[in-house]
């Protein structure tokens, strides 16, 4: 376990070629058909990008140079028990069986399987589809990561946040709570899954509400990785989860102490940088809330503070600062050496206008962009690549 002191209005900007080898911009086709509000799950495939959007309820597939393949909206989720009626999801799993990629679907009774073609495969009663863990949940030798596993040992049975299992057995059980814990309590939820994968095989990173400590998760065992330190204004009192007094009220705490934070996200180990967000309830755009701890130097950087060069064209690689999307979601993933976030249309033609300046030379994919798009096309996914030194 490593233990970080972290004061986030302490960290500095950096050029963005400093902690990156390479950005890519990626804008979405904009056609009547894929037309979409923002990105609030994004999954790579071999050959796409398949995302959901809260707004339309769709799922949307384009291929890796954002050109437009295909919509799954809920007009394509029939309820059979009612032909008139459909189903509501609101997100999305990838599934890989004989090396077959397929989009499974999640709604109160039914998992639905599409390819990324977006045609129908098959539909399964939720109940009798046991494979509904995301694939990122599972370790290549065979293990795999369950969470809010029931525990049953003879007559007894508990819940636990986390279940190392292997061959349906559990390797270890970690962090029992009662059933009812949710309803007799308040839990704030920060952007994106609890669990993240960062590349490596046999290692995950696991969070935990109200917690700021980082643990991994290896197919033998869970463990405290990394404990962060923030300054007394930004941390909840020692006796936060025990003391009676806040139980039931925490969202009335933090919304009266905004400048508490109330959950880390986005944690990434990339070589020696260590990403992650912070949350509070101020919402303040100029806050440095998104962060890089270089392990090995102990450099705190604030990527709202990157400033733009020519390897990202003098655009910004985020729209922290500016607008609410990286705010709001951080990272949208990470795979096969990249990190993913998206914004707007309007930010990046803002961007654009701003670095006017700058004699900025953009690929072509970007040029055409520029030329035929504006402020209300598609969001545009950026691709990054961390530095490993």
């Amino acid at each position: 376990m490593v233990t970080l002191r972290i004061d986030p209005e302490s960290s500095r900007g950096a050029a963005v070629s400093r902690f990156f080898d390479e950005v890519n911009f990626i804008p979405l086709e904009t056609t009547k058909e894929s037309l979409f509000g923002s990105i609030n799950q994004l999954s790579v495939t071999e050959d796409c990008f398949v995302i959901f959007d809260w707004d339309t309820k769709s799922v949307l597939i384009f291929n890796k140079a954002g050109k437009f393949k295909t919509r799954i909206n809920a007009s394509k989720m029939e309820n059979p028990e009612d032909k008139k009626g459909t189903e509501n999801f609101y997100g999305f799993n990838l599934k890989t069986e004989n090396g077959v990629v397929s989009i499974q679907i999640n709604t109160m009774k039914y998992n639905t399987y599409f390819d990324l073609n977006g045609k129908f495969v098959k539909r399964v009663l939720t109940k009798k589809d046991i494979d509904t863990d995301p694939e990122y949940f599972k370790f290549k030798e065979g293990a795999k990561i369950n969470k809010n596993h029931l525990y049953k040992k003879d007559k007894d049975s508990s819940y636990y946040e986390i279940a190392i299992l292997k061959n349906k057995k559990e390797v270890g059980i970690y962090f029992p709570y009662q059933a009812d814990r949710y309803t007799n309590d308040e839990f704030l939820s920060a952007g994106g899954d609890a669990i993240t994968n960062y590349g490596l095989e046999n290692e995950k990173f696991f969070r935990r509400p109200y917690d700021y400590n980082i643990y991994k998760i290896t197919p033998e065992k869970l463990f405290l990785a990394y404990r962060l330190i923030f300054p007394i204004n930004n941390s909840t009192p020692t006796d936060f989860m025990e003391n009676p007094v806040y139980k039931k009220k925490r969202i009335a705490f933090f919304e009266k102490n905004k400048d508490i934070f109330y959950s880390i996200s986005n944690t990434y180990k990339i070589g020696n940088l260590l990403f992650f967000k912070v949350h509070n309830m101020a919402w303040d755009t100029q806050q440095k809330t998104a962060l890089i701890y270089h392990l090995k130097t102990t450099e705190l950087t604030s990527i709202k503070d990157l400033e733009p060069d020519s390897l990202s064209n003098y655009l910004p690689i985020t729209d922290a600062g500016f607008h609410y999307d990286f705010s709001s979601r951080g990272f949208l993933g990470y795979d096969d050496g990249y990190l993913y976030t998206s914004y707007s249309s309007l930010a990046m033609f803002t961007f654009k206008e701003q670095s006017a300046g700058k004699k900025a030379t953009y690929p072509p994919l970007l040029t055409g962009y520029f030329k035929t798009g504006n402020k209300k096309s598609n969001p545009v996914i950026i691709q990054l690549k961390p530095k490993k030194d």
